[in-house]
């Protein structure tokens, strides 16, 4: 099969990850009419962080109708907020409707990239091969490679130990005695799930988050099958989340003082299920709201006040099987589960990208100067970020900001068209420092600099690259286009011509128009 093949030769366009930025970026390009392209994942199946968080309990905290592509609708996802399965199930039906599957590369974890600046190129070098392409589409995104917290002690633990992205569903925790360590995302979902069923429950917590209740429900079946009949139905309903989500953003961005309303809602949802007031005053947060992602659920809360369950301190050390807390309280464990999540600001892959003059994009990027608009960064001419720096969002879903960056993609690519012959574009330093400028001048006031927290938004340094201080309708309007004014255009000496040369590019024609075709399913349930 074409998804296990060696990688070699020559490609137009390498897109790394298949998550939902990678497999976006291949239909993008199939929609160009650019069928000569690779995905390299480096697992062996696709998915992104849907493939890897199967932890009990996981799901997503933005509404389906609003967690997925607009170009495929899915008018039959089976609940208000999906859960892992049914988008890990989506992302492959996007795949086999959007004939994605000969274009991956499984198992070809990418080592190094190098560019080639005699020829205007990039060496790839994978686990499955070595390969050059004129452009790189880098999809790995934020939530993919996981931390694992230096705890003293933590190596020689004598029980099972694992990160909640890299769950170990072989280790049966019923009548255990579980550690679980980080109170975000993953773990207030991982909590209720595993509580009915371990002996005790301990919840190291350096910083306690802000929940907010989770409006969940099934979606009927009268509503899937008007959203089948009436497509239109599935688009309004899917413009009425996104409405709400922009109107929003003013307050996250610019107001944050109007989110004490917000806090107040919070602060009854802490109350309504936790009776003890010490425990209340544990749970209860001292920043902002907003100021870190607010977290949605209804059953974090009435899981800590059952019996078995403690909260304490971070975790400072382990000694034999005993967990150590910051205030010093020891407990004894069997099994520690990491929800301490990932290299968001520092991601591994960039230490594999050595650029035009020799720099690392790590190194590049611990200077503070960013990329431009999420996708460039100087000195790395034809190298392109999917979910790159300032993209985040803290209200709304990523797929927004992922179909923006890939309109950038498409109108780069034909930037290069227009300009003809071997040519690169490369992001000139001046813009990407206005660019990013302009970025944290409006960062100053957003929540989530002035809400009085620490929080995996910001770098080593302090400054916050992770999200985006505006709506998704502005970032849509930044990135319709490439201003040609903010790169530097290369071009190869006529002898240098590529070995491989790319082939030529067809005519527009790549499987189902926006809207039209299969509608993605979800997996039935077993």
């Amino acid at each position: 099969m074409a998804e296990h093949a060696q990688v070699h030769g020559h490609v137009r366009v390498a897109v790394i990850g298949s998550g939902f930025g990678g497999l976006g970026a291949a239909v993008r390009l199939r929609r160009e009419g650019i069928t000569d392209f690779v995905v390299l994942e480096r697992a062996d199946a696709l998915g992104g962080t849907w493939r890897d968080n199967s932890y009990p309990g996981c799901a997503c905290d933005v509404p389906s109708h609003l967690y997925s592509f607009s170009f495929a609708p899915h008018p039959d996802w089976p609940r208000s907020f999906s859960g892992q399965r049914h988008i890990r199930a989506y992302l492959e039906r996007v795949a086999d409707t959007f004939g994605l599957r000969p274009h991956l590369r499984l198992g070809a974890d990418v080592r190094r990239l190098a560019w080639d600046a005699a020829h205007l190129r990039w060496e790839i070098d994978t686990a499955r091969g070595g390969l050059t392409a004129d452009v790189v589409v880098c999809a790995t995104g934020p939530l993919s490679d996981p931390r694992v917290p230096d705890i003293p002690g933590l190596g020689t633990f004598p029980g099972k130990v694992f990160h909640s992205a890299r769950w170990d569903h072989g280790y049966d925790l019923s009548g255990k005695r579980v550690a679980v360590v980080g109170t975000g995302a993953s773990a207030v979902q991982i909590v209720p799930a595993i509580q009915p069923d371990v002996a005790r429950l301990t919840l190291f917590q350096r910083t306690p988050p802000w929940v907010m209740p989770r409006a969940d429900r099934a979606v009927s079946g009268a509503e899937r099958a008007l959203h089948r009949a009436l497509p239109a139905t599935a688009r309004l309903r899917r413009g009425l989340l996104w409405g709400i989500r922009e109107l929003q953003v003013q307050a996250f961005t610019k107001h944050p003082d109007q989110l004490g309303l917000v806090e107040r809602v919070a602060r009854r949802n802490i109350a309504s299920a936790i009776d003890d007031p010490a425990l209340r005053a544990r749970l209860t947060p001292r920043y902002r709201i907003g100021c870190k992602r607010i977290l949605l659920s209804s059953t974090y809360y009435p899981a800590l006040a059952r019996p078995n369950v403690d909260v304490v301190a971070g975790l400072a050390e382990v000694r034999g099987s005993t967990a150590v807390a910051a205030d010093g309280s020891t407990t004894e464990v069997d099994a520690i589960i990491l929800g301490t999540g990932f290299h968001v600001t520092d991601p591994p892959i960039a230490e594999r990208v050595t650029g035009a003059d020799g720099r690392t994009l790590a190194e590049s990027r611990r200077d503070g100067t960013g990329s431009l608009r999420g996708a460039s960064a100087a000195g790395f001419p034809n190298f392109l970020t999917v979910i790159g720096p300032n993209t985040g969002l803290g209200n709304s879903s990523m797929i927004l900001m992922i179909e923006s960056q890939l309109n950038y993609l498409a109108d780069y690519l034909r930037q290069l068209d227009v300009l003809g012959g071997r040519v690169a574009l490369d992001a000139r330093p001046a813009a990407v420092r206005r660019w990013n400028e302009r970025l944290q001048r409006r960062m100053e006031r957003t929540v989530w600099n002035t809400g009085g927290c620490t929080s995996w938004y910001l770098d080593a340094n302090g400054r916050n690259t992770t999200v985006w201080p505006g709506t998704t309708t502005e970032f849509r309007r930044a990135t319709r286009r490439v201003d040609l004014a903010e790169y530097e255009v290369l071009r190869a000496p006529a002898a240098s011509a590529p070995r491989h040369p790319a082939a030529p590019r067809p005519a527009p024609k790549a499987g189902p128009a926006p809207g039209s075709g299969p509608a993605p399913v979800e997996e039935s349930a077993s």
